[in-house]
C-alpha cells in the first residue's frame, strides 16, 4: 500500500451510509471498496489503446474513401 495517494472525497449522505453498510457486511474497509470501484470505473472508461495497425497504410490523400470503388475495381481478377 505504499503507492497510495491520500485524497478527499465528498459523497451524498445516503451514498455514504450505503457504502458504510456494504463495508460492514463484507468485512472490508470502506476505503478499500472505494479504491476498487474507482479502479473498475477507470479501467472501463479510460483511454482504450488503438490497434497498432491503425494508420499503417496511410496514403496521405483525403479522398481515398470517395474513390474506393474506382481503386478496387478489378481487384481479385486475373
Amino acid at each position: 500500500m505504499s503507492d497510495l495517494t491520500k485524497t478527499t472525497l465528498y459523497l451524498l449522505e445516503a451514498d455514504y451510509r450505503r457504502l458504510k453498510a456494504l463495508a460492514l457486511r463484507e468485512g472490508r474497509p470502506a476505503a478499500e471498496l472505494v479504491r476498487e470501484a474507482v479502479s473498475d470505473y477507470a479501467s472501463r472508461r479510460g483511454t482504450k489503446r488503438l490497434p497498432r495497425s491503425l494508420g499503417i497504410g496511410r496514403s496521405g490523400r483525403g479522398d481515398v474513401s470517395d474513390r474506393a470503388e474506382h481503386l478496387l475495381k478489378g481487384m481479385g481478377r486475373r
